[in-house]
């Protein structure tokens, strides 16, 4: 059975691209991540194909933010299918509530974004958010969330270990981008730990995407973070 704390992100062009790696990672990878960046190239398509033709597991990456009512009808249009197992939205408590009622009656999950693995205190002075430690921020958002009804939360390994210390994350859901294996580039992110660091510190999965999809050997690059994380 392979091991589904390891979400494999296909931050692909097209889908074709996207496709070419889940045929060359075969049965070692059983869950999916689909973006924002795929969605013009096919990635809605993909997504179901992966699901409902391969039996894999979908993690629609959509991080929606809007009024409560177009959040609502979104998801619940995109729930409809039974083709995703989790679908990102910002943390505020609006937007958790509304995407919570469009997923009612479905196994949706909603997973609410604390802060980008992409940004740092500097990046949210830019954005006017209150001062504090970003860590401590991160908390604070993944606790609302919580509070608000979502199944999960998007943080960093960095803030993984706080969150499931809380309270009100009993029983619920903490997946981690940001993660690297070890001497691997960091590219664009900036909060970022080794795959076993980061299920060390309580995340449920992992979310990589460029170490294995920008591999010469993709099934390999997996491979040898299923091994590190199953130690």
């Amino acid at each position: 059975m392979p091991d589904d704390r390891l979400i494999v992100a296909l931050d692909v062009r097209n889908v074709l691209e996207g496709q070419s790696i889940a045929k060359r990672l075969g049965d070692a990878v059983s869950f999916y991540k689909i973006g924002l960046g795929l969605l013009g190239g096919g990635g809605m398509a993909l997504a179901m194909e992966l699901k409902l033709e391969h039996g894999k597991r979908v993690f629609l990456d959509m991080k929606l933010f809007d009024i409560g009512a177009t959040i609502e009808a979104a998801v619940r249009g995109l729930a409809q299918y039974d083709a995703f197992d989790y679908l990102t939205v910002h943390g505020d408590p609006h937007v958790v509530k509304a995407a919570k009622e469009g997923s009612a009656g479905k196994s949706l999950k909603i997973l609410g974004v604390t802060f980008l693995t992409s940004l740092d205190r500097s990046d949210l002075d830019q954005g006017l958010i209150k001062p504090g430690d970003l860590r401590e921020l991160a908390v604070e958002r993944a606790a609302i969330a919580f509070d608000a009804g979502a199944d999960g939360v998007i943080a960093s390994p960095m803030e993984a270990r706080p969150i499931r210390n809380l309270p009100e994350a009993e029983g619920k859901i903490i997946a981690t981008p940001g993660v690297r294996p070890a001497g691997a580039t960091a590219n664009d992110q900036k909060r970022v730990a080794t795959p076993a660091m980061a299920m060390e510190a309580g995340a449920d999965h992992i979310v990589v995407g460029r170490p294995i999809c920008a591999a010469e050997n993709p099934i390999a690059a997996a491979r040898e973070i299923l091994d590190e994380i199953s130690v």
